[in-house]
């Protein structure tokens, strides 16, 4: 009986073995590249954009609503088919003023059809509060999208700001940073431009 119960082991063990293996090479649901390509971004990373980690796995977001800059409401869902920068910020917040125009400039020279920087306001941010901070930093190209009652922010387990996430074009959360960082360094864009020459082939 113990010789059986140890053939079993070894069986599925050698099995799991198998399953491991092939789990390398195969599509994942978001898109051509396994989850272990990411670590080819993470290496790309130097000096503080090294806080940026890439997950093993992509993750779900929050389904939740937020408020749009124009008046209406809009979730995360509606970003698909592009690659995500979301920078959640506040107006109190004084890393956000360091890095909103880093983003800003990410966002004049990548977005597009494949790539944009989506700024949300999470907590009480007044809508001319807003206005003002991104007009005292030079900033006219990012949405003022607001999350007041920080739905989309609890769901995404958002603690402390600011925060930014990756979203691949398939909605899900591929990387996570805490704190700020230089985005518009030599990097940050290397690592962007690998991103998305990927989806483009």
């Amino acid at each position: 009986m113990r010789l059986s119960r140890s053939l079993v082991l070894y069986i599925a063990a050698g099995l799991g073995a198998i399953a491991v293996g092939l789990g390398l090479g195969i599509q994942t649901t978001y898109g051509t590249a396994s989850a272990s390509d990411y670590s080819a971004y993470q290496d790309m990373l130097e000096g503080d954009m090294k806080k940026l980690r890439f997950h093993s796995e992509p993750r779900d977001v929050s389904t939740q609503a937020y408020d749009t800059e124009g008046g209406g409401t809009a979730t995360l869902a509606d970003h698909q088919g592009r690659y995500v920068l979301l920078n959640f910020w506040a107006t109190w917040c004084a890393p956000c003023r360091k890095e909103m125009p880093m983003l800003s400039e990410l966002q004049q020279e990548f977005g597009g059809d494949d790539f944009e920087v989506l700024t949300l306001a999470t907590g009480r941010n007044a809508p001319p509060a807003m206005k003002a901070f991104f007009e005292e930093i030079g900033v006219d190209n990012l949405p003022l999208h607001r999350d007041p009652k920080q739905r989309v922010a609890r769901e995404m387990a958002v603690i402390g700001l600011p925060i930014t996430v990756i979203l691949n074009p398939e909605g899900q959360e591929i990387a996570r940073m805490q704190g700020d960082a230089h985005w518009s360094s030599d990097s940050a864009k290397a690592m962007l431009r690998a991103l998305l020459a990927e989806e483009a082939s």
